[in-house]
Parts: C-alpha cells; sequence; structure tokens
C-alpha cells in the first residue's frame, strides 16, 4: 500500500466531497479511513473498496479519531486531512516523489470554493497559504496566551523561486509524513484533557516534534489541496455546531500548549524551542526580547 488517508469527520456536510476528490485525484495506490466520530450521516458515504469507514460510539474529537485509524493504516505514507478539503490531480503521486524520511510536506494551500469544489484565486500569489508563523506567546488572543499558526503571506513573494520550501509551521488541516517515521517520532495524537484537548493543537505537537526533533517541515508547492475555511456562519448553520466550536477552543489547552514548548518540557528534543524561532527570525510580532517577556510571564 502507498498511501493511507486518514479523515476524522463530526457532522461534516462536505465529507462525501472530500473522499471523492482523494478517490478521484489520486493515481498511487491508496486506502481511506473515514472516522465518523459519535454521529450517523445524513447522506450514504462512498463503497469504494478503497474506503474504510470506522464508527465511534462516542465522540473522541480529532485526536481520537485520528488515534483510532493510525493503527489500521498500511500505507508506506501517511496524509491526515479535514473532511472539506478539495486536491489536486496526482497529489499523491507528487507528494510522495519529494518526502524524505524525516520530513512533514503540506502541499501549497487555497481556499476552497464549495461552488465547483475547487480553489479560489489559484493565480494570486496575495491568496495562497503556502507559509505560517506561530504567533507570539507574549500578546493576549481570543483563546489565551497560546501560540498559534498565523499565515505568512509576505514569504509568498519572498519566497516564490522555491517550489518546496522550509515553513515555521502549518495550520494543520492537511499534512503528509511516511508513516513508519511519523509513528517512532510523534505517534499517537495526545487527548489528554489537561494537555493538548480532543481537537486542538496540532501545529505544536505534531510540527514542533518534528523540527525540534530532528525532522524537517516544508510545503510542497508543486501540488495544492483547497481547505473551507469555518466561520461563524459556518457552525450557526450546522445543527449540534454551535456548541461544538466553543469546545475545540478550550483557552486551558492553548495555553498549555504556550507553556510547554517555551519551558522545553517536551522529552527527546534534539533543538530547544528557542532555536526555531531563531531559525526563522525575524517572525512577525516576536519582540526582539520576548525571552525576556516569556521568563516574566511563564
Amino acid at each position: 500500500m502507498d498511501l493511507s488517508i486518514i479523515i476524522p469527520s463530526y457532522r461534516e456536510p462536505y465529507l462525501n466531497k472530500t473522499v471523492n476528490s482523494v478517490l478521484e485525484n489520486s493515481e498511487t495506490e491508496i486506502e481511506v479511513f473515514v472516522v465518523l466520530d459519535g454521529y450517523e450521516p445524513e447522506e450514504e458515504l462512498s463503497t469504494d473498496p478503497r474506503v474504510k469507514i470506522i464508527k465511534l460510539k462516542e465522540n473522541k474529537g480529532m485526536r481520537g479519531s485520528v488515534n483510532t485509524a493510525l493503527p489500521l493504516a498500511t500505507g508506506k505514507y501517511l496524509l491526515k486531512t479535514d473532511a472539506h478539503c478539495a486536491f489536486a490531480k496526482g497529489f499523491d503521486k507528487v507528494l510522495m516523489k519529494d518526502c524524505a524520511e524525516n520530513q512533514l510536506i503540506v502541499p501549497r494551500r487555497y481556499s476552497l470554493i464549495v461552488e465547483g469544489w475547487k480553489q479560489d484565486k489559484p493565480d494570486s500569489l496575495t491568496n495562497v497559504k503556502d507559509y505560517h508563523y506561530l504567533s507570539s506567546p507574549t500578546l493576549t488572543s481570543n483563546y489565551g496566551n497560546g501560540i498559534f499558526p498565523i499565515v505568512w503571506f509576505t514569504k509568498n513573494k519572498e519566497r516564490v523561486a522555491y517550489e518546496i520550501d522550509d515553513i515555521m509551521t502549518m495550520q494543520g488541516s492537511c499534512y503528509f509524513v511516511n508513516r513508519a517515521y511519523f509513528m517512532d517520532h510523534v505517534g499517537y495524537l495526545d487527548d489528554n484533557p489537561n494537555t493538548y484537548g480532543s481537537f486542538t493543537g496540532e501545529p505544536l505537537e505534531v510540527g514542533l516534534k518534528y523540527w525540534l526533533g530532528g525532522g524537517e517541515m516544508k510545503v510542497n508547492k508543486k501540488t495544492w489541496y483547497a481547505h473551507l475555511f469555518k466561520n461563524d456562519k459556518f457552525y450557526s448553520e450546522i445543527p449540534g455546531l454551535k456548541s461544538f466550536k466553543r469546545k475545540i477552543h478550550n483557552a486551558t489547552n492553548h495555553e498549555w500548549g504556550a507553556r510547554h514548548w517555551l519551558r522545553n518540557e517536551e522529552p527527546n528534543m534534539i533543538h530547544k524551542f528557542e532555536w526555531l524561532v531563531e531559525k526563522f527570525w525575524p517572525v512577525p510580532n516576536w519582540p526582539d526580547n520576548w525571552q525576556e517577556l516569556w521568563e516574566a510571564n511563564k
């Protein structure tokens, strides 16, 4: 098996479209694990033999859903994607060709236009989301003093000549890895309610375990995916999702993640957190004296 694809889903209106997109656009041998996170979809799901449906009796969250599928995956490579994404033709073949064992690869990301199921403004560099930086934990956010992935638009023009390039972090809606390396260096996602919680923090847990543990994170601009941005209107229109949004954005979990990584508490890391900041310096919104401010706040 070449590629195992994991799609966690909770009341996702575009689940079928996402599944069909990976099936229609893949060019290698794939298996697709659709994890229904404690609910029954209204639409009948794909009967393609490559699709394996996993029904959870209770809601475990994104992390628990991914963890359920991980031991079942048999592909050399692994791709995790949200259940509201479209993919380029041959995305899997392109990602496999340029993925070293210790690398996490993110395809070029666009916003998704549901009508037509396609990427928005594909010819505009102001629209692609190739680069992200980690926000400064010294700044107050809506979800507490956490560290969040922010789109780094200025990098699009600065690094336009590079088809494959280093990225500081990712959004988390789609990433591609060597499965064996991932299981050895990341493994099952931490879904402890007192740490990351059930839903958030992939850019921290997964991304930092790659960079600080001796791996790399890169964007591959030779292929793309398009991701639906879930705004307030989306959550209010889907039954059961309004309260769900509040559940997944837990300030306590975000603050724990910031403390954990800036204090360098993660075991088995080769580099300290400061190493990553220095590698990508200057980083937007990070003051020159960020370490001094963090020491005073942590």
